[in-house]
């Protein structure tokens, strides 16, 4: 058996991921193509923003990156979880698109954050934040139930587990899209970290998807935006899901929950930009501000 095989339950062995990073890394330069093309047109204006420099930048990165690494994510996926590769990522991606484009009008500047998308619904208006969160929670609750394990109260607490870290890796990673390529590091990390294991070919195309991407991410030429970074945080929760311990997974799930409840009260920048490596790591690339 050569070494682009699969393995158990389908899973491709080291080869077959190192190819899996690059049909991710070539979809994603070819959807970039087509982004800059779409770009260029009238069309592509309404995903056009300027970034915390005062450059212009397009969004439509984002769709690009989340259609190359929900499509490699589910080629490259255990056979049990690739429904759920499929819904988490399109979702995600799909709803993170919708909030990039209704979370920018005028009506919605004050809709941001958990807290800006509750005190929306108490004023009996529905964010387009607050679509992307139920969104990305229903498709997350639906892998729960397509890589469901055994049955039982066990099975509703791994149910749990499992819509919590799609969900709850969705936001984080998102919460981080607030300078180039500040998310898509973090990103490469974990899928790099992700990579062994009978389903670390889930996250082998969204590595090399990502790696395609964060070269036009830092030359701040597009930004991932809400599309890219919910879809891509969305599969490295399910990466996480798929860890055969539960308390490891239990701890992941309060690390990701204590870290987004503590972004409504202290700035991800100014932490990172205060603490020595994390600093260099984060300005790795970039260009001068």
């Amino acid at each position: 058996m050569n070494g682009h095989a699969r393995g158990a339950a389908g899973a491709p062995r080291t080869g077959g991921k190192a190819l899996l990073a690059l049909a991710g890394a070539g979809l994603a330069r070819a959807a970039l193509a087509g982004a800059a093309t779409l770009g260029a047109r009238p069309a592509g204006v309404r995903w056009r923003r300027m970034n915390y420099a005062g450059r212009a930048v397009t969004l439509l990165g984002g769709p690009a990156l989340a259609a190359s690494a929900t499509a490699t994510a589910v080629l490259g996926a255990p056979a049990g979880t690739r429904a759920a590769a499929a819904v988490v990522g399109t979702v995600s991606g799909v709803v993170g698109g919708y909030d990039d484009l209704a979370g920018a009008r005028p009506e919605q500047a004050r809709d941001k954050g958990l807290a800006g998308h509750l005190a929306a619904l108490r004023a009996g208006r529905v964010s387009a934040g607050a679509v992307k969160v139920a969104g990305i929670g229903a498709a997350a609750a639906v892998a729960a139930v397509l890589t469901r394990r055994g049955t039982g109260s066990g099975a509703l607490v791994d149910g749990v587990l499992t819509t919590g870290l799609v969900a709850g890796t969705a936001n984080l990673l998102n919460l981080l899209d607030l300078r180039p390529g500040r998310a898509g590091k973090v990103a490469v990390l974990g899928a790099a970290a992700g990579l062994g294991g009978a389903a670390g070919g889930l996250v082998a195309g969204p590595l090399g998807a990502t790696l395609a991407v964060l070269p036009d991410d830092l030359g701040e030429r597009v930004m991932l935006g809400d599309s890219g970074a919910n879809a891509l945080g969305a599969l490295l929760g399910l990466r996480l899901a798929a860890l055969p311990g539960r308390a490891s997974r239990a701890g992941l799930l309060a690390a990701v929950v204590g870290l987004t409840l503590a972004s409504e009260k202290v700035s991800f920048t100014r932490v990172i930009e205060a603490t020595p490596g994390l600093r260099e790591l984060d300005r790795l690339g970039r260009l001068p501000s």
